[in-house]
């Protein structure tokens, strides 16, 4: 399985327990190849940098570029098709472009308005619940 992790998937994965970082465990026990492109790991370094993560991020005793680069290290790194107008939001079809230069199977996101997409060119969008799920994974809940 080839999946390309939302921003904010992997921004929750890296920061707290929960869904998002089990998904990442589970993936990786599971054999899924996880994708990104630059701009989506420019887009994380953006949102780690941001006043309300600083203390998660101190905590972590790392700092947002080395945290970054060790995501980078887990994932292939692609460069996004360039795509027509698909999201509402421009920075939602950067995914849907990495997931399609990565062959992907499916884009797993926390974003409404890119989970309203629901599929594009057979990549699915999906939740974080419903990849889980697709791995046999379970949700407990928090």
């Amino acid at each position: 399985m080839r999946w390309v992790l939302d921003t904010n998937v992997v921004e929750s994965a890296l920061l707290w327990s929960g869904t998002a970082k089990r998904l990442i465990m589970l993936a990786r026990l599971e054999g899924v190849r996880l994708f990104s492109s630059m701009a989506l790991l420019a887009e994380l370094s953006d949102v780690l940098s941001r006043r309300k993560f600083e203390n998660k991020i101190a905590a972590s005793l790392l700092s947002v570029d080395e945290i970054v680069a060790l995501y980078a290290e887990f994932v292939f790194v692609v460069r996004p098709r360039v795509m027509p107008r698909i999201a509402s939001d421009p920075d939602d079809d950067i995914v849907i472009g990495t997931a399609l230069a990565a062959s992907a199977e499916l884009v797993v996101t926390g974003d409404r308005a890119l989970l309203s997409v629901g599929e594009y060119e057979r990549v699915r969008i999906v939740s974080v619940a419903e990849a889980l799920r697709s791995v046999g994974g379970f949700i407990d809940r928090e």
